[in-house]
């Protein structure tokens, strides 16, 4: 198994636990306490990060760092319109739901900018990834001609061209100092929503272990993500198979006994289907092997 695939699968694993933990903190907090908190998680990945690279981060590419740092940048721009939606509630809870597509976005972008280029197999598996996705997030159809539907433009937007900012920066600088600049950028907007909210008058200690998970997991899964962008994998492929994180949140809810629609079981066939259709790595040319070779 390449090791792109190892960490995307990674990534898979912990933002599946983080969508489980999720719905298990439910509305403790609101999404941007929940944001302002959840950056205590980062620490234990920014510290180490920050040790390892502090002698190479001097002569790292100026251009790889940008990347990196506007691409933490726009993920938590996309954050403010998607929290936005949240506390509006059920008129918003199609555009919540239709933020999962943003991987569409990385796809394009990197198919048109970095010049990706996927197999049929991986073709089939990209079609049947956004199937799964959207079987996972997109319940309800009612709005989808509304107005507010608009409004989830912003994120999709905002958070494929992070996606897309993600494998281009490793592509100048190593993983370790694209994560380190990538989720430094998530500081600033936490402290702002810390300053900004008005808090309880009590947090209890379930409530801010589960925050702190939460931010743990979803930054170590932006550092399994660019982990494996450094390792040759492709963002047109690691995007949408990572984005099928519901499966993991589905696989838990199975094990503890909770029932699934023929809704969730279409989205499992759907996803497993996609996830080795997307893995799936043409042998290169003989010419290029002899070529290698000699």
């Amino acid at each position: 198994m390449p090791a792109w695939l190892l960490w995307t699968l990674a990534a898979l694993l912990s933002w599946g636990v983080w969508a489980v933990l999720s719905k298990v903190l439910g509305n403790a907090l609101t999404a941007e306490q929940s944001q302002a908190l959840s950056t205590l998680g980062l620490l234990p990945i920014l510290v180490p990060l920050a040790v390892s690279v502090r002698t190479s981060l001097r002569g790292a590419s100026h251009k790889g760092l940008l990347l990196a740092l506007v691409g933490g940048i726009v993920t938590c721009l996309g954050n403010i319109p998607y929290y936005t939606a949240v506390a509006r509630g059920d008129k918003f809870a199609t555009v919540v739901s239709l933020t999962a597509l943003a991987p569409l976005v990385t796809v394009l972008l990197a198919v048109f900018f970095l010049r990706e280029r996927l197999n049929r197999v991986q073709l089939a598996g990209l079609a049947l990834s956004l199937v799964a996705i959207w079987l996972f997030n997109v319940q309800d159809t009612s709005g989808l001609l509304s107005p507010t539907v608009l409004f989830a433009l912003l994120p999709i937007g905002l958070w494929g061209l992070s996606g897309f900012l993600q494998k281009a920066a490793t592509n100048h600088v190593s993983a370790d100092a694209a994560a380190l600049v990538y989720l430094g950028a998530f500081v600033p907007i936490g402290l702002y929503y810390a300053l900004r909210e008005p808090w309880p008058n009590s947090i209890t200690p379930r409530t801010w272990a589960l925050v702190i998970a939460l931010g743990f997991l979803l930054a170590f899964g932006n550092f399994a993500i660019l982990v494996a962008y450094a390792r040759h994998g492709k963002a047109a492929v690691i995007a949408p198979l990572v984005n099928l994180y519901p499966l993991i949140s589905v696989g838990i809810a199975l094990l503890l006994g909770e029932k699934v629609g023929r809704r969730e079981i279409i989205g499992i066939a759907c996803a497993l289907a996609s996830a080795a259709a997307l893995s799936y790595e043409s042998a290169p040319p003989k010419s290029e092997i002899v070529d290698h070779k000699s």
